[in-house]
């Protein structure tokens, strides 16, 4: 995005972030005819086919912090819907937020269906949440597809729980899963061996103290950053119930009892943060903690020989990264924390203002392809999000034949330590603490930055 663009967006948010909720805009009679005709099921998908042909571009905005993926858009998304008449139009973004915030700017400005700026977002948890909570979305539109039969829609069927809910919010059918992933952390085997490894929370603390600078995790607002946060409140949590009451909304969980929950997490963040990357190296030495921006500069730090250890989500992204150097070859894969590794699925949403909204539902569609998700998997390591069970058998094989090495781990392993996500109401919580208490060293108490942060 332009320095420009920029400007002109921080002077439209002024005026959206000074109403706390925003509903939708009209849009344009004919986008608004289109979304209710095909929100009633009522319209054929050649139809979709062609008004999105008519529309002719989708301006799709995602992180685009992996060449890997970049590339892979490129060459395996942009051509099939060239095919179909429809030019990929790419916003490679450095957080999600930049898409919410921009929709939520073109809804402020009086922009509804057909009128907006963003077509499509790769997006999930507080950011999905936003827009929902902005009345900012499409609609019902995932079970409306026709690579909709790849997955588990049905309330009555526990398989559907991951593609209904994202962390923890009801999806209402409002996005359609896209991938999946797990958080876990790795090490580089030639400087620190798997039996010297840390397990736990409390191993992590032993191995900072005993070899100070060695270790530092993402910085917050980052979603890898905010999740090994979210990771060390679960295990932290005091009355050992770990990530079930991090469930609840906001609203019903209250500031006390969050403070009471996060209160001794905080404090061991507090407590490792001089024996991190820079840090003074002991007690009440602080020093000057480096905690980079992203898991891609976190692992330079690994590669350089900083760091022995750092975390990411994808299990397959250590593979990935061997493959294109970015990591050594004796990098793998750790089950850190044991029983607290954080499993979830990403998906592709739609604003309520897109200004192409059948091409956006033709690139929805074209995401969900089987052959896409596999092919995804096979090539830059990320993983389905597609069904397995509803696949045919051809296609399962060839999930299972293309899948890469999990370098250090298997799948049983993998499942066995997942568990949920955070509620969505509680990410940017949680997030605006750490960066009151741990990154600007806020002189208020607990309770007050909690308090402020609700």
């Amino acid at each position: 995005m332009k320095t420009t663009s920029r400007l002109l967006l921080s002077l439209i948010m002024i005026a959206a972030l000074a109403s706390l909720s925003l509903a939708a805009p009209a849009g344009d009679p004919a986008s608004e005819a289109f979304r209710t005709t095909f929100l009633s099921g009522k319209m054929p998908w050649s139809q979709v086919l062609e008004q999105a042909k008519q529309e002719g571009e989708v301006n799709w905005f995602f992180w685009g912090g992996s060449d890997e993926l970049n590339t892979w858009v490129d060459t395996k998304v942009a051509p099939p819907l060239a095919k179909l008449g429809i030019t990929l139009k790419q916003s490679r973004i450095p957080n999600t937020r930049d898409a919410v915030d921009l929709a939520i700017a073109d809804a402020a400005a009086g922009r509804g269906l057909g009128q907006g700026t963003v077509d499509a977002i790769w997006i999930n948890g507080e950011n999905f949440f936003t827009l929902a909570q902005q009345d900012l979305l499409f609609g019902a539109f995932a079970d409306k597809l026709p690579n909709s039969k790849f997955f588990f829609f049905d309330p009555k069927d526990a398989r559907s729980g991951p593609n209904l809910f994202d962390f923890g919010f009801p999806t209402g059918l409002r996005e359609m899963p896209w991938s999946a992933s797990q958080y876990l952390c790795h090490i580089e085997t030639s400087r620190l061996s798997r039996a010297d490894a840390p397990k736990d929370f409390a191993g992590l603390e032993a191995y900072v103290r005993a070899n100070p600078g060695r270790f530092t995790y993402v910085a917050p607002p980052d979603f890898n950053g905010n999740t090994f946060v979210q990771e060390v409140m679960y295990a932290f949590n005091p009355d050992g119930t770990t990530f079930e009451p991090f469930q609840k909304n906001a609203a019903d969980l209250g500031a006390a009892e969050f403070a009471r929950l996060t209160k001794p997490g905080f404090e061991f963040l507090q407590r490792i943060e001089p024996f991190l990357l820079g840090g003074g190296g002991q007690d009440g030495n602080r020093g000057m903690p480096i905690y980079p921006e992203t898991p891609n500069a976190n692992d330079t730090l690994l590669t350089n020989g900083e760091v022995d250890m750092d975390c990411a989500f994808g299990p397959f992204r250590v593979n990935t990264r061997i493959n294109s150097g970015d990591l050594s070859p004796t990098t793998e894969n750790l089950i850190f924390p044991e029983g607290l590794m954080i499993k979830n699925k990403n998906f592709i949403g739609i604003p309520g203002n897109a200004p192409h909204p059948a091409a956006a539902l033709v690139l929805a569609n074209v995401l969900s392809e089987p052959s896409n998700h596999i092919d995804k998997l096979a090539t830059i390591g990320f993983e389905l999000g597609v069904d397995v069970p509803l696949l045919s058998d051809a296609d399962k094989e060839l999930a299972s034949s293309q899948a890469p090495s999990l370098r250090g781990v298997t799948n049983n392993e993998l499942g066995n330590n997942a568990v949920a996500d955070t509620n969505a109401s509680l990410v940017d919580i949680i997030e605006t603490v750490w960066i009151e208490l741990i990154q600007k060293q806020s002189s208020k108490s607990f309770e007050q930055i909690v308090n402020d942060a609700f």
